[in-house]
């Protein structure tokens, strides 16, 4: 198949690019002709090394700008004969739909930050796919209808941008907690903040790394600075890749307000972290409801600081949970997000094509 895959840029700095990138070379590695099309950016070279043709569209949201871009997504997608375009933001849906009109092509959309007004704009696609069961909910709320809604759960085990991975485990003073996430208040990083200051003194030995970067740095580093925990608390800012971290890790935490589905999930569930995330969103069903991490309520640093506790009173129970983040992990590979976004291309084809793309 003949596949396009369309976003605003491919910058180390979203969700949503390191999912589309993850999908284009998987395609590519299951013999599909992939082609990706963005405002460039760190991840070209890792594409281009996959085989996947990379594409300059400009995605400015200027008008002559963007009617531009629209007619030289046309002339690539004529000249290469696509079968499928696939849009992974707002603006690349709306550059998208009007040539997949023109040449009778499907157009996929991924509704990868359903929190945001503009993701509506994903139903402008023949097919939709959601990250999770609870972002399908809220696009069917939205008028998406369930015929052309799909659920594609996010997975990253087996990512093309892991190849180079460092396996050895970072050092980290124990018992160590571990953060890692954009610094902005979906992610709910205050309240973990807070909770360790209670864990901490119960537990003063115990130390939180930060891992990440973000526009509320400052702020949240100057909450931390005016808690008890202060000395315990690391800001390790931004690294390409947290694997040593969470392989060294002997509690992960995810206290998201809002999240539809956080690749860092896959990514500590498959270093065998201890996971205890918020209960919010797209966050149960990748902890599989509970048996393969704890929950906690969204918006409170006591009950988080007590499931730490709990865990951290009784350090057999952190071994139980590092092996409990391997129930079902299979399901988090990035060929089966692959393969079951090609079934999704295939339903998106007129009968004819979609035997042949088979």
């Amino acid at each position: 198949m003949r596949i396009l895959h369309i976003l605003n840029h491919t910058r180390r700095l979203n969700g949503n690019v390191h999912a589309a990138v993850d999908l284009a070379c998987a395609q590519a590695r299951l013999g599909h002709q992939v082609y990706l099309a963005s405002g460039g950016g760190d991840f070209n070279g890792l594409l281009q090394s996959q085989g996947i043709e990379t594409l300059t569209i400009d995605h400015e949201r200027k008008p002559a700008k963007l009617l531009k871009s629209l007619f030289g997504l046309y002339r690539q997608a004529r000249a290469l004969d696509i079968e499928v375009i696939h849009a992974h933001m707002m603006t690349s849906a709306v550059l998208a739909f009007p040539v997949c009109k023109l040449k009778g092509i499907p157009l996929v959309t991924t509704v990868h930050n359903e929190f945001e007004k503009s993701a509506t704009l994903m139903g402008l696609g023949t097919r939709v796919i959601a990250v999770s069961d609870v972002v399908g909910a809220s696009m069917r709320r939205r008028g998406v209808k369930a015929s052309k809604l799909k659920v594609v759960l996010n997975g990253t085990i087996g990512s093309s941008r892991f190849l180079e991975r460092v396996e050895e485990p970072k050092a980290l003073r124990s018992p160590s907690i571990l953060f890692v996430g954009g610094l902005h208040p979906r992610k709910g990083l205050p309240d973990l903040i807070h909770a360790f200051d209670v864990v901490h003194e119960k537990f003063p030995a115990a130390h939180l790394y930060i891992v990440g970067n973000g526009p509320f740095r400052e702020t949240y580093m100057q909450l931390a600075a005016s808690l008890k925990c202060a000395a315990a608390v690391t800001f390790a800012g931004s690294v390409s890749d947290p694997y040593p971290y969470m392989r060294a890790a002997d509690i992960f935490v995810l206290p998201s307000h809002a999240d539809p589905a956080p690749l860092v999930l896959s990514e500590a569930r498959e270093a065998q972290c201890a996971v205890i995330g918020a209960a919010v969103d797209g966050i149960p069903q990748l902890l599989e409801h509970g048996e393969a991490g704890m929950l906690v309520p969204p918006r409170n640093p006591q009950a988080l600081a007590n499931a730490i506790i709990e865990l951290l009173d009784a350090p057999e129970d952190i071994k139980v949970w590092k092996q409990k983040s391997q129930f079902k992990i299979e399901k988090l590979t990035i060929e089966r997000v692959a393969r079951e976004t090609l079934d999704v291309y295939r339903s998106a084809l007129p009968s004819g094509l979609a035997r042949l793309a088979g």
